[in-house]
């Protein structure tokens, strides 16, 4: 079994562990860390470097070929969109003032002039919406096949400490050329991030780029800039805050391109941390991370994300030195901390709870799976532990640790193993029958049996008066008809999710590992998906368990019928507290 005893003299040592301190059990988790866990093939061969030569494997990435397929669009977006209205209102009012919006032209006559309107709007914020979550499968199937594992390692880190939500933007098109944005810069230069970062489109839709302008600063991203991505609180005051953000008005975005107004941006002097100039935001962004706190806060960051969260002053001060001494590029700072002995100290080895995620790719990663399982929805199943892709709660992002696990998400947790087992038979796809729509088909039978719209669409349970009925007849629009048929038009362009179970063979996998007996192939199971070494006992009980579902300690007599006994096993294991831990 496991065991993972360092010197106690190990905690808080930079110094980089040796060659005859190197072993499987640490190759193994550098691999859990650095990436999302291993197989035992991938641990054998990191195991055979020196501990140098597997963090530099890892951290230098990028002469390792990686041919993974370019996210595939559905063709859901057309210019007419733009510049897409900020509200249903503002989009059916800018087409009663002009006649026209989002390229649709009001009817001249007749009921219901602006429905293609309402329709029109509402069709985009569904596509956008299905189209992400698109994106966040095609992004899990790279977390799952990549050979740069750090690389989409660091792509998620930097989704989280970025915090950016379709939910707002409502665009995947931007959450999408952020993500690739993360993943170009995952282990390089931070100032080249930050600046890059400030100018990204999605960032500039989430923070309210367009309403900070000359005269009237918004000052979202010039708070976030300092509180969430360089400093921390307490390092500014509010007078910083808002010359930060007079530097940052007039930039803004056009499509998917940034761009700067230069009648909306204010060129007066600014007087920002003590320096007085007229500064612009890529000016203020170095006047941040020229503050010695900067490097210790996002150092800080990067520690508690890949190491642990405890963090003494002195070692978050001299972690900041690393970083300030490479001149904030992220590769070197990383290096050091995967191969220092702290890295691998008791503290820090299987102490980590895993985000979900994380947790959801390292499992299918150590199932040995080619891709990412369409039943359970990678989506909804990520979201139901807490997590889902391109949509953080906030702009302060993910909390992790101990936040990760309440008696409900834990038990979810082991419900997310057994439907990966047991796949549910009776699943309804929510991209093809979205759940935020009411009863898509009664509405489209009531239709065309010639039931009047409003009755059609009135929702089910709910009495309408007659002036209520009279005024829909009457209106401009039906805004519960528009629903429909967004959701309509979005399900027939947006291209399906692929809906495949999980590809098991777990006879198959104790047999390759020369398994014989009942123990033997739950000590190999405990040994493949565990980080935590359990007790004897516990061993014997599940050991025990799988004895008496297959009547026999003999796996060779029990080859043709012992799968579905090693998936419950495995469904055991897998629920246990100690698989929580990396």
């Amino acid at each position: 079994m496991l065991s993972h005893a360092a010197p106690t003299s190990w905690q808080g040592n930079l110094q980089p562990i040796t060659k005859s301190e190197w072993n499987r059990e640490r190759a193994a988790h550098l691999l859990e860390r650095a990436g999302f866990g291993a197989t035992p093939e991938e641990i054998t061969r990191f195991a055979a470097m020196s501990p140098t030569q597997a963090v530099k494997t890892l951290v230098r990435y990028k002469s390792t070929p990686n041919p993974l397929p370019a996210f595939e669009h559905s063709g859901v977006h057309d210019a007419g969109l733009e510049p897409f209205a900020t509200s249903r209102p503002a989009a059916t009012d800018l087409a009663r003032d002009t006649g026209e919006s989002l390229g649709v032209k009001v009817k001249p006559e007749g009921n219901r002039r602006m429905q293609q309107v309402a329709d029109r709007f509402l069709y985009w914020l569904r596509a956008s919406r299905l189209e992400s979550n698109r994106v966040g499968y095609w992004w899990a199937n790279r977390m799952l096949t990549t050979r740069r594992p750090l690389e989409e390692k660091m792509t998620l880190f930097w989704h989280g400490h970025f915090a950016t939500s379709e939910e707002k933007v409502r665009d995947y098109r931007k959450m999408l050329l952020q993500n690739e944005l993360f993943r170009k810069h995952a282990t390089g230069n931070f100032r080249t991030l930050m600046i890059a970062v400030a100018q990204d489109p999605a960032m500039l839709a989430y923070l309210d780029a367009a309403v900070n302008v000359k005269g009237a600063p918004n000052e979202n991203f010039a708070r976030e800039i300092m509180e969430l991505f360089t400093m921390g609180v307490g390092n500014y005051s509010e007078q910083d805050i808002r010359e930060a953000a007079r530097a940052f008005t007039g930039w803004n975005y056009q499509g998917l391109k940034f761009v700067v107004n230069p009648n909306k941006h204010d060129n007066a002097n600014k007087t920002l941390l003590g320096h007085t100039g007229n500064y612009d935001g890529v000016q203020v962004i170095d006047i941040l991370l020229a503050q010695p706190v900067a490097a210790e806060f996002i150092a800080a960051k990067l520690y508690r994300y890949f190491v642990r969260e405890e963090l003494s002053p002195e070692l978050q001060k001299e972690l900041g030195n690393v970083l300030r001494k490479s001149n904030y590029e992220i590769a070197p700072f990383l290096e050091a901390v995967f191969v220092s002995r702290d890295f691998y100290s008791d503290a820090s080895v299987a102490t980590r709870i895993k985000p979900p995620v994380e947790l959801v790719v390292a499992t299918y990663r150590k199932l040995g799976l080619k891709t990412i399982p369409g039943i359970p929805d990678f989506n909804d199943l990520t979201e139901s532990l807490g997590q889902k892709l391109l949509y953080p709660p906030n702009v302060a992002g993910w909390a992790h640790g101990k936040s990760w696990i309440t008696p409900g998400l834990l038990l979810a947790r082991g419900n997310f193993v057994y439907d990966t087992v047991f796949p549910p038979i009776a699943f309804v796809p929510t991209d093809r029958v979205p759940n935020q729509f009411y009863q898509i088909v009664p509405v489209a039978e009531k239709l065309a049996m010639g039931i009047d719209v409003t009755t059609a669409t009135k929702p089910e349970g709910k009495e309408m008066s007659s002036m209520s009925m009279q005024g829909d007849r009457d209106e401009d629009f039906n805004t519960r008809l528009a629903s429909y048929h967004a959701w309509r038009k979005a399900i027939e362009k947006v291209k399906p999710i692929p809906r495949a179970y999980a590809q098991l063979n777990l006879t198959g996998m104790v047999q390759q590992a020369g398994c014989k007996t009942t123990q033997q192939a739950v000590d190999y199971l405990l040994l493949r998906f565990l980080s935590v070494p359990i007790d004897s006992e516990s061993r014997k009980k599940i050991a025990a368990m799988l004895q008496a579902e297959l009547g026999t300690d003999d796996l060779s007599r029990a080859e043709t019928y012992m799968e579905e006994a090693l998936r419950t096993t495995l469904h055991v294991i897998l629920s246990l507290p100690a698989y929580q831990l990396g």
